[in-house]
């Protein structure tokens, strides 16, 4: 049985409910939201005809709604025509956890799946805030420097619109969990190995025309610049 969405919350749903290591799960939407804000990759998974499909796309996130698009000639979007339910999921690899037994093995990890049946948005206008808000989650700063897309670039694009209302997270930290267990006293090494996705150094494309300087959004930090590991706050 469904509840019904607490205050600065997220419906528990018998999808979402958390049944394995709650400990690490959150229904908050704040925790959503961090997870969400932290990348800009996502995998769509859904059923097709030819049977259940998963695909990396990107996406953006505007208030309570995440954006998808794609090719108007894309399976999985032309599904979503259809009104079939989809699954998005993200995740973040923090770190590899090594124990004293190969049982106790893990990942530090920050993950979020959401349910729902996407919306496809027709309206030139609406297009345009959705893919605003996908570019502006992969790259601050380039929808008012770049060109923006045409009326003949939006008609062949499908852009989803996904409520985030049905939706879990789930977060590991720390070490290993066979340090106050029989495996404490074998002479193996245990601990994390911390991992982070960071940017480097632009590279102009070869095609430039003139001295085109980096503009200072793409500069700084803020286009794929990781984020640091967190605690759920729920």
């Amino acid at each position: 049985m469904d509840t019904p969405e607490p205050a600065d919350g997220l419906a528990v749903t018998d999808r979402t409910r958390l049944r394995r290591h709650d400990r690490e799960g959150s229904h908050e939407r704040a925790d959503l939201y961090e997870v969400l804000d932290a990348g800009f990759v996502c995998h769509l998974g859904l059923q097709t005809p030819d049977g259940p499909m998963v695909l990396p796309t990107s996406y953006g996130r505007h208030g309570d709604r995440l954006y998808l698009h794609g090719s108007v000639a894309s399976r999985s979007l032309r599904a979503a025509l259809d009104r079939v339910p989809m699954c998005v999921t993200v995740t973040h690899v923090d770190g590899v956890v090594v124990a004293r037994s190969v049982f106790e093995h893990a990942l530090n990890y920050r993950s979020a799946i959401i349910y729902g049946t996407p919306g496809v948005l027709t309206e030139p206008e609406d297009k345009r805030a959705g893919m605003h808000a996908i570019a502006e989650q992969i790259a601050p700063g380039q929808w008012g420097y770049a060109r923006e897309p045409s009326d003949e670039e939006l008609a062949v694009t499908t852009v989803l619109v996904l409520p985030l209302e049905e939706a879990s997270v789930k977060v590991r930290t720390g070490p290993p969990l066979d340090g106050g267990g029989p495996d404490a006293d074998r002479p193996v090494w245990a601990g994390e190995i911390p991992l982070r996705t960071v940017r480097l150094e632009p590279r102009p494309d070869p095609s430039l025309r003139g001295q085109v300087p980096l503009p200072p959004h793409l500069a700084g930090p803020g286009v794929a610049g990781g984020a640091p590991p967190w605690t759920p706050t729920g």
